[in-house]
């Protein structure tokens, strides 16, 4: 690419102020309007929609209910009698009459009998003749084409109008220059009849520039696929430089002689599940290959995650180092330490915010001085004063529950530790990672014999009396019940169940049997009620979302989630996930009001008929959005300005084949002057970093 044109692209990341006309008040409201202080910014602020004003009849021709542009002589101009009245104006263009209605006084003022007029705007009929009320244009003189045939309305703000944001966009276009490098082969260009860059933008823009107008909606159509195109395209290559980056980084020779993990596995009793065999497997060959592991274990809950992170742990305590596992609450860690604990054949810490004194001190010297090699630990182990020895593997359960920043932190304290996060339902941010490759994935797709899948069921809350019914004989068979409600409390705003008011509602029917846990108690009190659960002395735990990871009842065997439309779908599979840990049969019943949407529906049956973590997350990506690829957000829109989901899974597959092309098709420096400008465009050209920190 040559300097010139290099030199003209850098007109496009200038700032606002620096176009023709935008002064400092104009440069802030295109700022505030746009998102960035750029001129590219610009390019990026697309139309909302299009009104098409290509309908030019005389007066006689006018329908109600369509939009029209015309032309004539004004006869006669009537004020408003009050201030709140609009004003009144009747058009002649020989053909016949049409009034005008409208309020803007501005407009007004340009109005004298006999002065000629262009006006656009939707046709209403009163008193059987043509009415337009509050015109969009209304303009002296009688030139139509000084209104647009096809009007792209943007998106503006306070104090910012439609003329002055069209001339601050056609100036921005105009820096694009002429010889900009295609980025596309010639082959695809043919095969998908996009307009190139420039061209794309325009169409979306400015429609109605364009001789065959006829054909707009299309040609937007392939304008807006093109630049989704491009916009993939360029968050590929910066995805993919990244994860060069990423496995350039030298990682922990991890090579233990399996000694450990052979004693953990006679004492667990049980050989490994074949799926359990070959991640563990899976994650050996990572950590003994001398590069950065960075890997994903998704496994329903039961399938066995909790052995597969105690063996890779081991592992790296065989080799000398540290490894530590960190989850999201404290029932949680101490679940996994006191599994641990029993396998282990080396001592495990413990580390959390209840801990304290001396035991703190003492788990904390442990930690510094390498003497703990296995740390089991809350968001206690990211503080500032913990401090490790070799941490050389850091671990993060239900990875859903914690921020990058939070993970970032662990793996920050060892030098380029390897990274395994294990959940049971990806977020769609990991799930889009693992889509686009720049996850290493492993699955245990198989439960532990004499695990029973658990049935879901629907029901209207209207039959709240008969589930009541139903858990009476549940209970009286010896099994246990979780309850789970939206709220702790009742809300006025909020007509839904609360924890609270369910919990005093079945004491009434059930006593001493029916447990309280929710966030708002205090700890002592909540970690009281949950073992009260687990040893049986209570049959019925009513409870909100905290119970949602790390509360282990083999015999609770009946699920029900009050208002189940209200949760998200990965929390609901979670929820579930807490019965159907023993033999026995295991039942989950999701309670729903009368009127549910399509979609709310759609959602819940997705839950009753699949119990496949990937699958649901999937549906979960579409609803919420997956975050952004090479930033930190981990749910909504992607920090893309054109693409959508939808772009993704119809245009990924052909993106990939053409940067490949592009590679092996181009010399490097040839290569780097086709991307190095749609990475600009896009933000992409320095998204190395930012990926990394995700």
């Amino acid at each position: 690419m040559d300097a010139a044109t290099e030199q003209a692209i850098d007109g496009l990341f200038a700032p606002l102020d620096s176009l023709r006309g935008a002064g400092p008040a104009l440069a802030r409201q295109l700022a505030r309007v746009t998102g960035g202080r750029e001129v590219v910014d610009l390019l990026w602020h697309l139309p909302e929609s299009v009104t098409d004003r290509r309908w030019r009849p005389t007066i006689r021709e006018l329908q109600p209910g369509r939009i029209a542009t015309l032309s004539g002589i004004i006869s006669r101009v009537t004020p408003p009698a009050h201030a709140r009245q609009p004003w009144r104006a009747v058009i002649d263009d020989g053909t016949g009459e049409c009034s005008l209605t409208f309020f803007a006084k501005w407009q007004a003022r340009s109005l004298k009998p006999g002065a000629s007029i262009v006006i656009s705007g939707r046709t209403e009929e009163f008193a059987g003749r043509p009415v337009i009320t509050n015109p969009d244009y209304l303009l002296p003189g009688n030139d139509l084409s000084a209104i647009p045939t096809l009007d792209s309305v943007w998106p503006l703000t306070a104090g910012l109008f439609t003329n002055q944001i069209r001339r601050m966009i056609r100036q921005a276009i105009t820096l694009i220059p002429d010889n900009l490098p295609e980025w596309y082969p010639e082959q695809v260009i043919a095969q998908t009849q996009w307009p190139d860059f420039r061209t794309a933008l325009l169409w979306l823009h400015f429609p109605g520039d364009f001789p065959h107008v006829e054909d707009w909606e299309k040609q937007r159509s392939l304008a807006r696929t093109r630049l989704a195109a491009d916009e993939i395209m360029a968050d590929q290559i910066a995805l993919q430089r990244a994860r060069a980056a990423l496995r350039a980084l030298p990682g922990r020779l991890i090579l233990g002689n399996g000694e450990m993990c052979a004693e953990a596995l006679r004492r667990f009793g049980h050989a490994p599940t074949e799926a359990q065999s070959w991640v563990i497997a899976e994650i050996n060959h990572d950590i003994g290959s001398g590069h950065r592991m960075t890997r994903l274990l998704q496994g329903d809950v039961g399938s066995g995650k909790t052995l597969v992170a105690l063996m890779a742990m081991l592992k790296v305590a065989e080799s000398g180092a540290q490894a530590a596992i960190m989850a999201p609450t404290e029932i949680l860690a101490r679940q996994h330490f006191a599994t641990f604990t029993r396998l282990s054949p080396v001592p495990v810490a413990f580390l959390s915010g209840s801990v304290r004194g001396k035991a703190r001190k003492e788990t904390l010297a442990a930690i510094a001085d390498g003497s703990a090699k296995l740390i089991i630990g809350t968001h206690a182990l990211v503080q500032e004063n913990v401090v490790f020895h070799d941490l050389a593997l850091a671990i993060v359960d239900e990875q859903h529950r914690f921020g990058v920043a939070q993970r970032l932190e662990l793996t920050a304290k060892g030098m380029s530790p390897h990274m395994l996060v294990m959940t049971a339902t990806p977020i769609p941010r990991t799930l889009l990672l693992t889509r686009w490759g720049q996850l290493q994935v492993s699955r245990l797709d198989s439960r532990p014999a004499g695990r029973k899948p658990v049935k879901t069921s629907l029901h209207n809350l209207e039959t709240l009396e008969k589930i009541t019914e139903a858990i009476a004989r549940a209970i009286a068979r010896g099994g246990r019940v979780f309850w789970v409600c939206p709220l702790v409390a009742e809300s006025e705003e909020l007509d839904v169940a609360a924890a609270e008011e369910r919990h005093k509602a079945l004491q009434e029917r059930f006593g001493a049997l029916v447990g309280l846990a929710h966030g708002q108690q205090d700890v002592a009190e909540r970690e009281e009620n949950l073992e009260a659960f687990v040893k049986g002395d209570t049959r019925i735990l009513v409870a909100t979302t905290v119970i949602e990871v790390g509360v282990d009842v083999p015999s609770a065997t009946v699920m029900i989630i009050e208002h189940a439309e209200r949760f998200g779908l990965a929390q609901l599979h979670q929820l579930r996930g807490r019965v159907g840990r023993g033999s026995e049969a295991s039942f989950c019943l999701l309670l729903h009001e009368n009127n549910l949407s399509a979609t709310a529906r759609s959602r819940l049956k997705l839950l009753r008929d699949s119990d496949d973590g990937f699958r649901i997350a999937d549906e979960d990506f579409r609803n919420r959005g997956a975050g952004d690829l090479t930033g930190k957000r981990q749910a909504g829109e992607p920090g893309f300005r054109i693409a959508s989901y939808a772009d993704m899974d119809h245009l990924l597959p052909q993106i990939r084949k053409i940067i490949d092309f592009l590679k092996h098709s181009k010399t490097q420096e040839g290569y780097g002057d086709i991307v190095h400008p749609l990475l600009r465009f896009f933000g992409k050209e320095k998204s190395e970093t930012a990926f990394e920190a995700s």
